[in-house]
């Protein structure tokens, strides 16, 4: 029996294509390479600040004879048009003209002809784009501070409320020692007024112009760099051109800052988190800072501490994305540093929603001081207060106080009570100098009375230390 010859099909199999070349890229290399090149889309954030730039700089150009004052009365204006047509959304942003800097500049040439033209002598994009983001980040760290500063009076004023609001102090998350609500918002407060020492110092450092340093060794141009570096409220011109145009640590230092404060809000956060969850209940929240289940209906989820806790990892990739491109890089510029802005941006508005989050959080939060009082005295926090009785009244060195407030515990443990649930029977048999007296710092209230020392938990320093930063903080 013969075999049936086999069938061939006849539907044309279609050529292998690359999903590269489809789509966007269909017209080939050239659209690929205007994509990669092109910063327009994130870098027109800048645009305030190269219009400033510019505006410096023209006044410089005119005040040392480079250009003529009718050239640099027309650039003037020509920058203030194209300021008001971005502002109110009529600018056409251009992907061929490659960054904001290109853009703005064919804009004003346009607009009024050959002066334009004149505007980028004696200087490169490589200073240009350095200057803008210095300006950038010099305007960012202002809006952060006044942010976190916000965040912190929210904190004070709930701290001043609840200066003798009886918590658990924990340490590895288990009961350690009585608090107050107040104490435990104040640490947020020292933790904030860190951040922004961190931001001012990053600003200081950041504040020389590299504005005149050109594409990398300066010009032969006569130019008054100490004039362009006043005129935009530097401190100088920085003294290096190479330097000028190749650094960026002042964005890397940008970026810790901006990591370190959102961890801090992240703790803050989490804390949150913890205090709603119904098996505390220190704390409520209403529905404006939590979300319903979409099955659930009894649910109210933390979401905006939740997303300010996970938000930090955004902070976190900036930083080690700036890194990471400048480990390599030999002076000055290379394109890869067109990778500096977009982290830079996104830290920014990504710290600037969370301080906001926070500082809301933190005005609408209910402290719920009967559970928190009930808690603080749970997982024998006072035993720490028995043992200094035990050295301050009885002399014991802190090791044997030690010793013997363990026994007792564990005596405790094995009734079902806490410290001061032990008849003094009960103690004398591990100790027999124990008095009567040491009831009295087996209470939390007393235990947070105690303690007085500098820094210490005790209400009377948390509302003096409360008020002292409702002083600094005005």
């Amino acid at each position: 029996m013969s075999k049936s010859p086999r069938k061939t099909s006849s539907v044309t199999e279609p050529r292998a294509s690359h999903d590269l070349w489809g789509g966007r890229y269909a017209e080939g290399p050239s659209a690929i390479m205007r994509e990669i090149n092109a910063s327009i889309g994130f870098d027109r954030k800048m645009w305030r600040q190269d219009i400033s730039g510019s505006l410096a700089h023209a006044a410089m150009l005119k005040h040392v004879g480079i250009i003529s004052a009718e050239d640099e009365a027309s650039i003037r204006q020509g920058l203030a048009d194209i300021a008001e047509e971005i502002d109110s959304g009529r600018f056409v942003f251009s992907d061929a003209l490659e960054d904001i800097h290109m853009n703005i500049e064919a804009r004003l040439t346009e607009r009024i002809g050959e002066a334009g033209k004149r505007l980028h002598t004696a200087r490169s994009r490589n200073d240009q784009v350095a200057l803008d983001v210095r300006l950038w980040t010099r305007d960012a760290i202002d809006g952060l501070d006044r942010q976190i500063a916000d965040v912190m009076r929210a904190l004070v004023a709930r701290a001043a409320e609840h200066a003798g609001t009886v918590m658990p102090g924990f340490t590895h998350l288990q009961p350690a020692q009585p608090t107050t609500f107040g104490h435990h918002l104040l640490a947020y407060v020292e933790m904030l007024s860190r951040d922004r020492g961190r931001l001012a110092d990053c600003r200081k450092r950041l504040n020389e112009s590299p504005l005149g340093s050109a594409a990398l060794c300066g010009t032969g141009f006569p130019i008054d760099r100490h004039m362009t570096a006043a005129a935009l409220g530097f401190d100088g011109p920085m003294r290096n051109s190479l330097d000028a145009v190749a650094s960026r640590d002042f964005a890397a230092e940008f970026l810790f800052a901006c990591a370190m404060c959102v961890t801090h809000l992240s703790r803050l956060a989490e804390e949150v988190v913890i205090w709603t969850n119904p098996y505390f209940g220190f704390v409520k929240l209403s529905d404006a800072f939590t979300t319903g289940s979409s099955i659930m209906p009894q649910k109210r989820n933390p979401d905006a501490a939740e997303l300010v806790r996970g938000k930090t990892g955004r902070v976190f990739g900036a930083l080690v994305g700036m890194l990471t491109v400048l480990k390599g890089l030999a002076l000055t510029y290379g394109k890869d540093m067109q990778e500096d802005k977009e982290g830079i941006f996104d830290s920014a508005e990504t710290l600037a929603l969370c301080l906001a989050a926070t500082g809301g959080m933190i005005r609408d939060m209910q402290p719920q001081p009967e559970r928190m009082q009930v808690a603080a005295g749970a997982g024998f926090s006072t035993a720490t207060d028995l043992a200094d009785w035990l050295v301050r009244e009885l002399k014991f060195p802190f090791r044997d106080a030690h010793h013997v407030t363990g026994r007792l515990v564990a005596m405790a443990e094995a009734a079902g009570v806490d410290l001061a649930g032990l008849s003094l029977a009960q103690m004398q048999q591990v100790e027999p100098r124990i008095s009567q007296g040491v009831f009295d710092v087996l209470t939390v209230d007393a235990s947070v009375r105690s303690r007085t020392s500098f820094g210490g938990t005790a209400p009377a320093n948390v509302a003096r230390m409360a008020a002292e930063w409702q002083e600094k903080l005005g």
